[in-house]
């Protein structure tokens, strides 16, 4: 009976869980735009296990989300789990960000194929079941777009069919009104994540959803990570680093005096 921690620091939400055997025991989730996530990490860690009556020595793997996404929350997700991980000798799972996310998104739709308007907006309430079909979890003429901000008008992208096959690996682009054409004229596309509203500006199809409010949680890291945990899919904890897609440029700090 695994007991697998969660960690999801990728953006500005910060969300941790605590699982067994695939079903949840606590969550814990900050959606706020501050940016706390080192204040709040090991609060929530704590917090999670208290809920749940599991002791650090009861957990039996860290999951931790790989990215891309934001730099620091990326870094400090993934030092918690080392420290953890290090601390107890147990191992690290490494979730693809993209796949979680698009994970959680297609959860929060209605079960069986969906019959998507082509709305500018619209959220997984708006998206009606199409009560003909069969509970088959989605059409193979939908993909998922899972995407996150990297600030401007690029964002990091992927693309997965609803049984989460990738499709297009994640890359970093800025987007255009070209930059989806081809794909939206042969499938429906549901835009995810909190890069999706800046597509909203410039992409129009009717073939488009977005759904910018789905963003990566601990909820969508749940069946990859017990997946992963099953087959001892583990990263090495002194050499794992988060997938960043892009180096790392630092500001020039605007207090006068400190660079010559």
């Amino acid at each position: 009976m695994a007991v697998i921690l969660h960690i999801e620091t990728s953006t500005r939400v910060c969300s941790v869980g605590l699982s067994r055997e695939g079903k949840w025991l606590a969550v814990r989730e900050d959606r706020s735009q501050n940016y706390s996530h080192s204040a709040l990490l090991t609060v929530f860690m704590e917090e999670v296990m208290k809920e749940a009556a599991v002791t650090a020595d009861g957990i039996d793997a860290v999951a931790v989300s790989r990215g891309p996404g934001s730099y620091t929350g990326l870094r400090i997700g993934v030092s918690a789990a080392k420290g953890f991980c290090y601390a107890l000798d147990i191992p690290l799972i490494a979730v693809d960000t993209m796949k979680a996310l698009a994970a959680v998104t297609a959860a929060s739709l209605p079960s069986g194929p969906a019959s998507l308007s082509g709305k500018p907006k619209v959220t997984a309430a708006d998206i009606p079941v199409q009560p003909d079909e069969p509970n088959t979890g989605g059409s193979s003429d939908i993909l998922y777009c899972p995407m996150i901000d990297a600030r401007r008008m690029e964002v990091y992208y992927a693309l997965f069919t609803p049984g989460l096959k990738e499709v297009k690996p994640t890359a970093a682009e800025v987007i255009t009104e070209k930059t989806f054409r081809e794909v939206l004229e042969h499938h429906q596309v549901i835009f995810c994540g909190d890069g999706a509203e800046k597509c909203r500006q410039v992409i129009d199809s009717p073939a488009a959803v977005f759904i910018p409010d789905s963003l990566p949680t601990v909820k969508g890291m749940l069946p990859l990570a017990e997946d992963q945990f099953n087959r001892e899919d583990f990263v090495d904890v002194a050499y794992f680093e988060p997938y960043y897609l892009k180096d790392f440029v630092a500001g020039k700090p605007k207090v006068k005096g400190l660079y010559s």
